[in-house]
């Protein structure tokens, strides 16, 4: 028996199961948000090593914190389809080993970011440990508006970002913000949709489940993705972009808006499905636009 077998039977798992303890798919778009906070703040020129740190740094406290969501949920988790093949649920990886993990990537991102960056960076991470965990987290079971609770961690990385290439929280910081805070709502709302069976299992009150027939995700997804237009057209007064980048961000806010309104119409898994890969599309095209507007001038 290799040596990787007799760690995964002791409970140690494989190197997968920790990149999912991680949950590498939203920490790959944690990572895509905080460099376009690094970079469209970056006054003169982008230090590539800070940048590195940063994204190190961030990419550490985030998959901590998605760990130790996970090690809170997995008796939920084991009632529900979608997450009972978990590392925890499933038994593959331990509760030991899980909290090891969880810590220790906290700890050392942290530190990354506090010594390596600066103090403002590694104090917006551990906010965002403390409000998921602490805030969102436990209120999931509790009350719809966790939604909302759980869109403020969920906007901080691009701040940690700017903040790791300032110093400060400037207003470009804020606008990233809002537009994460506001673009994660239909963005959950269209997942919540998808999986809203799971969910009930679980026993999540999330909107999803109280809103049986999901005609207020529907509204609520098309009344915060009309906020995206008045805000993308902001970006060039704070800094960020200039006036064709800004064009092109609020074109794409206007698809956004078509998409959740076709869901509102038609609340589908379909509609709810493309609701989801729309809002995937225009984080990260947005994003795009940004760092290129900014650098380019236009």
């Amino acid at each position: 028996m290799s040596d990787t077998a007799v760690l995964e039977r002791a409970g140690f798992g494989a190197p997968r199961d920790y990149l999912e303890l991680a949950k590498a798919r939203v920490l790959s778009l944690i990572l895509v948000v905080t460099a376009a906070g690094f970079i469209v703040a970056s006054p003169v020129s982008v230090s590539v090593p800070l940048l590195v740190l940063t994204l190190v740094g961030t990419g550490l406290v985030a998959a901590g914190t998605n760990s130790f969501n996970q090690i809170v949920e997995q008796d939920f988790d084991r009632l529900m389809e979608r997450t009972m093949g978990r590392p925890l649920p499933s038994g593959r990886l331990s509760g030991a080993a899980a909290v090891t993990f969880a810590v220790f990537t906290i700890a050392l991102g942290f530190a990354l970011l506090s010594i390596g960056v600066n103090l403002l960076a590694g104090a917006l991470a551990l906010t965002t440990t403390v409000a998921y965990l602490l805030l969102y987290t436990p209120l999931k079971r509790r009350t719809s508006l966790s939604t909302i609770a759980g869109a403020v961690p969920g906007a901080i990385p691009p701040m940690i970002g700017w903040a790791a290439a300032t110093g400060a929280l400037e207003p470009g910081a804020w606008m990233l913000f809002a537009i994460l805070f506001v673009w994660q709502l239909p963005h959950f709302f269209a997942i919540g949709h998808l999986y809203r069976e799971d969910y009930t299992r679980g026993g999540f009150r999330l909107l999803c489940v109280v809103d049986e027939d999901g005609r207020q995700a529907g509204l609520q997804s098309v009344l915060y993705s009309l906020i995206l237009l008045p805000l993308t057209l902001g970006l060039p007064m704070v800094g960020i972009g200039g006036k064709w980048s800004a064009v092109g961000a609020f074109l794409l806010s206007v698809g956004f808006v078509l998409s959740a309104f076709g869901f509102h119409r038609e609340r589908s898994r379909d509609r709810a499905r493309n609701l989801f890969r729309a809002s995937i599309y225009y984080l990260l095209l947005v994003m795009v636009l940004m760092v290129v507007g900014t650098w380019m001038g236009g």
